[in-house]
C-alpha cells in the first residue's frame, strides 16, 4: 500500500464515529481518552461541551446504566443536560422510585408509619451532582465524565453497592455556555504569554460568577432549569456541588461548614453534613491524598447557595486547588498562604496533614474531585436507609413547624409593588412553597383583609424556604476567637425578599380562620415601563469593560427582562469621544474605579482587551456630561465621576477601614426626597441594598449643584443582615444628582438593581432615564 493510500485509510478512520471506535476500543463502554482522543485530566487539554455532551451521548447509548436527558437549552441555545446513573434494574424502575421520593418528600401523602418504613426499605438514595456553574473551574465539567465511565463500566464491589443503592442524578455543567466559551478561549491563549488567564468577559452571558448565587430568585434560565427538572421532580437526598478555590492554600475543601449556620435549615441535615463531609476527608486521606480541610472558610448562611437546605438534602460543597485553567502551576510549600483562619503549612484538627507543595496539574484536580464523589456515592449506598428515613423526618419537622414560627404569612393582594409582588409570587412557587388564596374577606388584629390576599401557611413542607425568604436576617456576632475582632461574614448577610421588592408581608401566629383555594400556580406577569419599554427609550449605554463585571452583567439582564434598548460601551468607544452623538444616557455599572481607568496591564491578555478607559475615556465621559448628558452611577462607579470630575461630593465613608466601618450585603432604610422627578411614584420610606458602598455630603464649595434625594434612615437603620460601624453612615446621602455642566450626574451609594432582585428600587433607575425620554 502507498503512504498516499495509507494517509487515506488514517483519514477515513478518524471521521468514523467516535462511540464506534470506543466500543471496539473498550468491549462496547466508551472510555473518555477513546472518544476525546485524549486523557481527561491531561495538561493542556480540555474537552468542550459539544465533546463533552458527544461523549456522554456515546456512554448512554452503550451502557444500560446510563440515560441521557436533555432538560432544555442555556441562555445561549446550547443543550441543557442530565445523566441518571443507576444499576440496570433500578433504571427500569425509576418511575417507582420518584413516586417513593414524592412521597417521602412530602409526609401528608403517607398514610401511615408503616408505609413510611415500607418507602424506606424499598427507595434508593438520590443523589444530584453538578459541575461546572464556574466555568473557570475547569475541572467540574471535566471529571464528570471519568465518574461516569467508572459507574458504566466498573464491576468492583464498591461500584456494585453505589448502582444498587443509589440514583444519581449528574450535570456536567450548571452553565454550559461558559464551559464553551472558557474552552475556547483557553485554546487561543497556549502558546502566549497570557496562557492559562482567566478570560476577560462574562462567563455567563450576564451574570457571570453570581450565577451560584441564584438558587433561591431563579432569575436565570439554567437555574430554573435544574431546579424546575431536577430539584423538584427528584428531591435529592443530596446533592453534591464541584467548585475551584484558589491555587496557595488547601487542596480541597468539603464541610462541615463554618459558623453560621442559617437557622431555618433544619438542625438534622446540619448533622448529616457534618458526617457525610468527614467521612469523605477520612477517606481521601487513607487513599494517600494531603491538604484536605473541613470546617473552614465557608459557612452556611445564605440560600443563595443552597437550595437543598431547605428542601430535605444536604448541600456538600467541595472546592478543589486550581491551576491555571488546563495549564500545571508550581506551588512551593514555603509559599502556601493563609487566610480566614487557615495556614495551609500548619497541621490541626480540621486540616491533619498539609500538601507538601510541588506541581499541581489538571490531573491532580480531577483526581481529588473524583475521589471526593466516589467517597460521597458510598457513604450515600452504605447508609441508604438512613438517608431516607432522615429525609423522611425533616418532611415530618417542617410540617409540625418549631418553636416560635409564625403559623402563616399573609401578603396582601393590593397597594403593593405590582412586579415586586408577581416576582414574589413566583419565587415561592418554584420553590416548592404553597401559596393559597383567601376566598373572602377576613379580619385578622383588628384588620381587614380582602378577598384574594395570598396565605402561606406553614404546615408543608417547604416552610422553612419560605420562612427564610419572608422574615428579616439577624446575622449574629461572630468572633475569631472568645474576646477577639469580629469575622466578617463570607458573603451577604440578608435575603429578605419582600424589603428588596416592596411589597408587604405579615407573619401571623395563628392561622387566619378564612376559607383558602387550592394551591396557586407560577404566576405570569408582563414586565414594562411606560415610555421606556418596547424600544422608546432614550439612547442609553451601559459601560461593561474587559474586566469582567457582573454587576454589569445584572444591569443588562434587568434592562432585558423589562424590554428597554441599550447599548454596550466598551472601553474603545469610550476612549473614542463624541459620545453626546450617540447617547442621551450611560450607565456606569458598580465597578472600582481603578478596573475601569487602568483595565488589563500589558503582558496580561491579547492587546485588544488590554488598557481601560485612560485619561480619554474618562475626559470623554465627563465632556458627555458637560454637553448635557446623564451619567449614572452605581455604587464604588460613583467615586469616579466625584474624584475625576471633581464633583462637590464627599464620600463620608472614604477613611474608615473595616474594623470601623462595613457592610458586606445588608438591606438598610432608605429615606426619598418628597417631591423630587427621581422619586416619582415611590412611597418616601423604602430600603436600599448595601453592599461596600457609599455616603454623600455636599462639600462646602459647589455643594449648592448637589440634590441629595434620599438619605439613609436613623430610626431602624439595619432593616435585615449585619453591620458594623452603624453611626457612620446613618443619616447621610444615599442618592445624590449633581449638575455638571449643561448634564447631571446620578450618584448611588447602593445597588439599586442588585442581582435582579431589588424591584423595590427599580424606579429610581427608570426614573432618571424617563425623564430624558420625555
Amino acid at each position: 500500500m502507498s503512504l498516499r493510500n495509507v494517509c487515506v485509510v488514517v483519514k477515513m478512520v478518524a471521521l468514523l464515529p467516535a462511540v464506534g471506535l470506543a466500543q471496539v476500543t473498550d468491549a462496547g463502554i466508551p472510555s473518555p481518552a477513546a472518544v476525546l482522543g485524549f486523557e481527561v485530566g491531561s495538561d493542556r487539554r480540555l474537552a468542550d461541551w459539544e465533546e463533552i455532551t458527544g461523549y456522554m451521548n456515546a456512554l448512554a447509548e452503550a451502557s444500560d446504566r446510563v440515560l441521557l436527558d436533555t432538560l432544555g437549552t442555556t441562555t445561549l441555545g446550547r443543550p441543557f443536560v442530565a445523566l441518571t446513573i443507576s444499576s440496570a434494574a433500578n433504571l427500569r424502575r425509576l418511575d417507582r422510585y420518584r413516586e417513593i421520593q414524592g412521597k417521602l418528600a412530602d409526609p401528608r401523602r403517607v398514610e401511615s408509619e408503616l408505609e413510611a418504613e415500607q418507602l424506606i426499605r424499598e427507595g434508593r438514595t438520590v443523589v444530584l451532582i453538578t459541575g461546572g456553574i464556574h466555568s473557570t473551574e475547569v475541572g467540574g465539567y471535566q471529571m464528570p465524565m471519568r465518574l461516569a465511565h467508572q459507574l458504566a463500566s466498573g464491576e468492583d464491589e464498591d461500584t456494585r453497592a453505589i448502582l444498587d443503592n443509589v440514583i444519581l442524578l449528574l450535570v456536567p455543567s450548571l452553565n454550559p455556555d461558559g464551559s464553551q466559551m472558557v474552552v475556547d478561549w483557553y485554546e487561543g491563549t497556549l502558546g502566549e504569554p497570557w496562557e492559562g488567564a482567566g478570560p476577560p468577559f462574562l462567563y455567563h452571558h450576564y451574570v457571570g460568577h453570581d450565577d451560584n448565587r441564584d438558587w433561591y430568585a431563579f432569575t436565570q434560565k439554567e437555574t430554573r432549569l435544574t431546579v424546575s427538572k431536577l430539584h423538584n421532580v427528584w428531591h435529592p437526598q443530596i446533592v453534591h456541588d464541584l467548585h475551584q478555590m484558589g491555587s496557595d492554600g488547601a487542596r480541597f475543601f468539603v464541610p462541615p461548614w463554618t459558623d453560621p449556620i442559617e437557622p431555618n435549615v433544619d438542625p438534622l441535615l446540619i448533622a448529616g453534613i457534618n458526617a457525610i463531609g468527614t467521612a469523605m476527608a477520612w477517606e481521601m486521606y487513607g487513599q494517600g491524598k494531603t491538604g484536605i480541610i473541613v470546617n473552614a472558610i465557608f459557612d452556611a448562611w445564605t440560600p443563595a447557595r443552597a437550595y437543598q437546605h431547605y428542601h430535605g438534602g444536604v448541600r456538600i460543597l467541595t472546592e478543589t486547588a486550581s491551576a491555571r485553567l488546563g495549564t500545571p502551576v508550581t506551588v512551593p510549600f514555603d509559599s502556601l498562604g493563609s487566610g480566614r483562619g487557615v495556614d495551609a503549612r500548619t497541621p490541626s484538627w480540621r486540616f491533619p496533614e498539609p500538601w507538601p507543595g510541588g506541581d499541581w496539574h489538571l490531573s491532580d484536580i480531577v483526581d481529588y474531585m473524583e475521589a471526593g464523589a466516589t467517597a460521597l456515592l458510598k457513604q450515600a449506598a452504605l447508609y441508604r436507609e438512613h438517608w431516607l428515613s432522615n429525609f423522611y423526618q425533616v418532611g415530618l419537622r417542617s410540617i409540625a413547624g418549631r418553636e416560635g414560627w409564625p403559623r402563616a404569612f399573609l401578603i396582601p393582594a393590593e397597594a403593593q409593588n405590582a412586579d415586586g409582588l408577581g416576582d414574589l409570587l413566583r419565587i415561592l412557587v418554584t420553590g416548592g412553597v404553597e401559596v393559597r388564596r383567601a376566598a373572602e374577606v377576613f379580619v385578622v388584629g383588628g384588620r381587614r383583609y380582602a378577598e384574594g390576599t395570598y396565605v402561606v401557611p406553614m404546615a408543608q413542607p417547604y416552610s422553612g424556604f419560605a420562612k427564610t425568604l419572608l422574615e428579616a436576617q439577624e446575622y449574629p456576632e461572630v468572633r475569631e476567637f472568645p474576646g477577639g475582632p469580629l469575622r466578617t461574614p463570607y458573603d451577604a448577610t440578608a435575603h429578605t425578599l419582600p424589603l428588596m421588592m416592596g411589597v408587604e408581608v405579615v407573619a401571623l401566629d395563628e392561622l387566619p380562620d378564612v376559607e383558602l383555594s387550592g394551591p396557586i400556580e407560577v404566576p405570569s406577569y408582563d414586565k414594562a415601563v411606560p415610555g421606556l419599554s418596547g424600544g422608546r427609550a432614550p439612547r442609553l449605554a451601559i459601560y461593561e469593560p474587559w474586566v469582567p463585571s457582573m454587576d454589569a452583567g445584572w444591569t443588562r439582564w434587568v434592562f432585558d427582562e423589562y424590554g428597554i434598548a441599550y447599548e454596550q460601551l466598551r472601553d474603545a468607544d469610550a476612549r473614542a469621544g463624541n459620545l453626546g452623538a450617540r447617547f442621551g444616557a450611560i450607565i456606569l455599572p458598580d465597578i472600582r474605579p481603578e478596573e475601569m481607568i487602568e483595565g488589563h496591564q500589558e503582558g496580561e491578555m491579547p492587546p485588544e482587551y488590554v488598557g481601560g478607559l485612560g485619561e480619554e475615556g474618562v475626559r470623554a465621559l465627563e465632556q458627555f456630561v458637560r454637553a448635557g448628558g446623564t451619567l449614572i452611577t452605581f455604587n464604588r462607579a460613583s467615586l469616579l465621576p466625584i474624584e475625576q470630575f471633581t464633583l462637590p461630593v464627599m464620600n463620608v465613608l472614604a477613611d474608615l477601614d473595616r474594623s470601623e466601618f462595613y457592610i458586606p450585603g445588608s438591606i438598610l432604610r432608605l429615606q426619598l426626597m418628597r417631591g423630587h422627578p427621581l422619586a416619582e411614584g415611590m412611597p418616601t420610606r423604602t430600603t436600599a441594598w448595601f453592599e461596600r458602598g457609599l455616603a454623600f455630603e455636599p462639600a462646602e464649595e459647589g455643594g449648592a449643584n448637589v440634590d441629595i434625594v434620599g438619605r439613609y434612615g436613623e430610626d431602624p437603620l439595619l432593616l435585615s443582615g449585619w453591620l458594623n460601624g452603624a453611626e457612620h453612615i446613618a443619616g447621610h446621602g444615599a442618592i445624590a444628582v449633581v449638575q455638571h455642566g449643561r448634564g447631571r450626574v446620578v450618584l448611588f451609594g447602593f445597588k439599586p438593581q442588585y442581582r435582579g432582585q431589588t424591584i423595590a428600587t427599580y424606579p429610581l433607575i427608570f426614573n432618571a432615564l424617563r425623564s430624558l425620554a420625555e
